[in-house]
């Protein structure tokens, strides 16, 4: 019924605009050899957990597409991670270190002139059609930019000023224009954007279109649509072995001083589970609706959709009972799926990829230039079933402490540098301190070996991650190439922490240049 009903709606619409019927199977095939149209699906704190709770996401994208399960964002903070999506950077590079101002934010964005060259600019100078619905950078806008202020590159602009986690109470910025919403059900802002970008990928016309869709679901306070508020009404959190975790002994002082879970933390966090998971039924929707759209206009045929996150969140691991930020998978790992012509349907990429490639690959498909500052590369070797060689080995993480004191009290992680291989995980904090992990042999990391590992191996991690951190441009791609250290680590098993590292390790820097 739900589905009959999503599609008189796209009949409806396409009526409405003007727009053809579904295209004949000749027409369908003529497109096919064009340009494609690419749609991206950004959500926000979405983890890389069980996406089989959203049916649509599952059938069509995951079930209809590739999934890379080890897919890593290098900065677990929305504007760093966001900045890094639109510019193919490193945190270090783009210079947007932290969530706000000075040193972060949608204001360091804009005062660094970062906006002159984005993916929304590629992309237009591409010949493409653009769009970007739903949040932006946080705090946008601010500083010197007026509210119905639009960034360069952009066609379609449909993002909230004011209140956008809420979901509803928002203004949005259409195109310039200010427009408050209310508290209806029909001012639900994930249902907003549903309908705005399905008028979007419906409009007329040769021109192939980019659509950047970022809802807000399911970050905090993760509101959801009235029509969901009984789903999941007994759904607890996944209680893995990380869940609480019992010895963190070994651990940098910033996790080992936190103590356990009273059973009050513990319904609140499932609680927050339960919230998340309703939320996230507003984005399958989306999905549904989205793809009935694409299927009625005749394009999905020629429509690349690609699905992720900003970065993961913790719900109740390693004694975390919310939040991100950390080097932990539950904060790095994101969910990232690739439905479109030519992709294997049901597939796996296992081979390591981060959010700095997903512009190349965009660019790529769109036939557009990048700049020599972008340092991520192409996936679409990977989805053809082609990885070239050499192909990325590494991870660079990073992370800077927030100046903000309200943004500081978010996070009690001390800035640090790392990198994720495709076994180890290895981290080294302003503090001196160090993680090492083994993620084959222990792959809910549980098991810091940093005491126990041999100097030469802390030794060569410092030295590849010292590259990484320096890299710049197309440095980027060789230090990222190079395999990973080899020796033996001891089994993972607890051991008494050590009070200090076995090499030294310089702090991350605490500014940057902004390069492009």
């Amino acid at each position: 019924m739900l589905n009959a009903v999503r599609k008189l709606m796209c009949l409806a619409l396409l009526s409405t605009l003007g727009a053809p019927g579904l295209a004949p199977a000749a027409a369908r095939a003529a497109r096919a050899a064009e340009r494609p149209n690419i749609v991206f699906i950004l959500t926000d704190d979405l983890e890389a957990g069980d996406l089989q709770k959203y049916p649509n996401i599952w059938n069509e994208l995951v079930r209809g597409g590739t999934t890379f399960n080890r897919f890593f964002v290098t900065n677990s903070w929305c504007c760093p991670s966001r900045s890094s999506i639109l510019r193919s950077q490193y945190v270090h590079s783009h210079g947007v270190l932290t969530n706000t101002a000075p040193e972060g934010g949608f204001t360091k964005f804009y005062n660094s002139a970062l906006e002159r060259s984005t993916l929304g600019t590629w992309m237009k100078s591409a010949g493409y059609r653009t769009g970007l619905m739903g949040k932006y950078l946080n705090h946008y806008p601010g500083g010197a930019a007026e509210p119905t202020y639009v960034p360069q590159g952009w066609d379609e602009w449909d993002v909230p000023v004011l209140k956008l986690y809420k979901e509803y109470g928002y203004t949005l910025n259409e195109n310039g224009l200010l427009r408050p919403y209310g508290y209806e059900d029909t001012d639900y802002l994930a249902d907003v954007l549903s309908q705005k970008a399905n008028a979007f990928v419906s409009q007329a016309g040769d021109e192939p279109f980019f659509l950047y869709l970022a809802p807000i679901a399911p970050h905090n306070p993760a509101n959801c649509a009235a029509r969901h508020r009984d789903a999941f009404a007994d759904a607890t959190a996944p209680r893995t072995p990380s869940f609480d975790q019992a010895d963190v002994s070994a651990e940098p002082r910033w996790l080992s001083s936190r103590p356990r879970f009273s059973a009050r933390v513990i319904e609140g966090i499932d609680e927050r589970y339960r919230r998340r998971l309703r939320a996230m039924l507003g984005v399958d929707d989306m999905v549904a609706s989205l793809i009935e759209t694409l299927r009625v206009t005749g394009k999905l045929d020629n429509t690349y959709l690609f699905f992720g996150s900003d970065n993961g969140f913790h719900l109740g691991q390693h004694r975390l009972a919310q939040g991100k930020t950390t080097p932990f998978d539950e904060s790095i790992k994101v969910p990232f799926v690739v439905r479109g012509p030519g992709v294997q349907a049901g597939g796996v990429v296992g081979d390591l990829a981060a959010n700095v490639d997903i512009a190349p690959t965009f660019a790529q498909l769109a036939g557009a230039q990048l700049p020599e500052f972008a340092e991520g590369r192409s996936l679409l070797p990977l989805l053809r079933g082609q990885p070239p060689s050499p192909w990325r080995q590494n991870v660079l993480l990073e992370f800077y402490r927030p100046l903000n004191p309200s943004s500081a009290r978010q996070t009690p992680v001390p800035a640090y540098q790392g990198m994720r291989t495709a076994r180890y995980t290895f981290v080294r904090y302003s503090t001196g301190e160090y993680q090492l992990y083994d993620n084959v042999a222990d792959p809910y990391q549980l098991h810091n070996l940093a005491a126990q590992a041999p100097a030469d191996a802390i030794g060569q991690f410092n030295q590849q991650l010292d590259a990484l951190a320096a890299c710049s441009g197309a440095t980027c791609r060789s230090a990222d190439s190079v395999p990973q250290p080899s020796f033996v680590l001891p089994d993972p098993t607890p051991f008494a922490p050590v009070s200090s590292p076995p090499a030294p390790a310089p702090s991350p820097p605490v500014s940057s240049a902004t390069p492009g």
